[in-house]
C-alpha cells in the first residue's frame, strides 16, 4: 500500500492530510514552480529544466497533478504526436501559496541551516 492509499484509508476526510499526501511529494511543487514559469511545456523541456529528476518521475508526478486537476495534458494529433503540459486554473490558484513558501524559505534559509549544523554538533 502507497503513502496516498494509507493516508486516504485512515483519515478520508482530512483537506490537508489528503492534498499533502500528493503535492508534498519531492517534486510536485517543483514541476508546478516549473510549469508557471512556461506557458505550455512539453515533456523534454520539463526534464530538461529539472535536470535531476527521472524520466519515470516525472511523468508519474505528472500523472498525479493531472489526476488532481492541477495539471492539463493537450494532446496534439500530429505525426509524431505533440504533448503539451500547462498548469490548470486551480493550480494557478495555489502559486500565491507557493510563492509565499518559497519566499519564507528564502527568508530563513541560512538561519535554518545554521541551526541544522549546531544540531548535529551537540549530537
Amino acid at each position: 500500500m502507497d503513502r496516498t492509499t494509507l493516508c486516504h484509508a485512515l483519515h478520508p476526510d482530512c483537506p490537508i492530510r489528503n492534498v499533502l499526501a500528493r503535492i508534498g511529494d519531492k517534486w510536485s511543487l517543483l514541476v508546478i514552480f516549473t510549469l508557471d514559469r512556461m506557458p505550455a511545456a512539453r515533456f523534454g523541456e520539463l526534464l530538461r529544466a529539472l535536470p535531476d529528476i527521472s524520466q519515470k518521475m516525472l511523468t508519474v508526478t505528472l500523472r498525479t497533478l493531472e489526476e488532481d486537476g492541477l495539471v492539463d495534458r493537450t494532446v496534439y494529433p500530429e505525426i509524431p504526436p505533440r504533448v503539451e503540459y500547462r498548469l490548470t486554473h486551480r493550480a494557478q490558484s495555489l502559486l500565491p501559496h507557493l510563492n509565499a513558501l518559497i519566499a519564507w524559505a528564502c527568508e530563513h534559509m541560512e538561519a535554518i541551516l545554521e541551526d541544522r549544523k549546531a544540531a548535529r554538533k551537540i549530537r
